[in-house]
């Protein structure tokens, strides 16, 4: 390990900061997720690893098309000022660059992907 180093990317959700009252135990993991990759990328930084974390919103894929469908689709769309959800390839750009070597400053970090729908600080 010390002499390879390399990355890890975890992929949370933006649940683990605003809650999910409908799922609690999907909320509560994600934010186990997110705490497990901030302790990981303390820990492995010696060994030239980085560990950092991207937490998205609503992404269009096969596990969400049910959610998106209106009425209900409508209303996550307009969460977003940008009046849609994350496209796939959009989560997958911020991974792929977590992961380059350039990355390795990030490490520790949990990037926000909801396309302006939950803001914190």
């Amino acid at each position: 390990m010390r002499e390879r180093g390399g990355r890890i990317v975890n992929v949370s959700s933006r649940g683990a900061f605003r809650g999910e009252p409908g799922q609690p135990a999907y909320g509560a993991s994600k934010a186990g997720l997110n705490a497990l990759g901030q302790s990981l990328a303390v820990a492995l930084a010696p060994y030239g690893i980085a560990v950092a974390t991207v937490a998205p919103g609503f992404v269009a894929t096969d596990m969400t098309n049910e959610h998106l469908k209106p009425p209900r689709g409508d209303e996550i769309r307009a969460q977003s000022p940008f009046g849609r959800v994350a496209r796939p390839e959009e989560i997958a750009e911020a991974v792929f660059w977590l992961a380059s070597p350039g990355a390795e400053w990030a490490s520790g970090t949990i990037v926000d992907l909801n396309g302006a729908s939950y803001l914190r600080s």
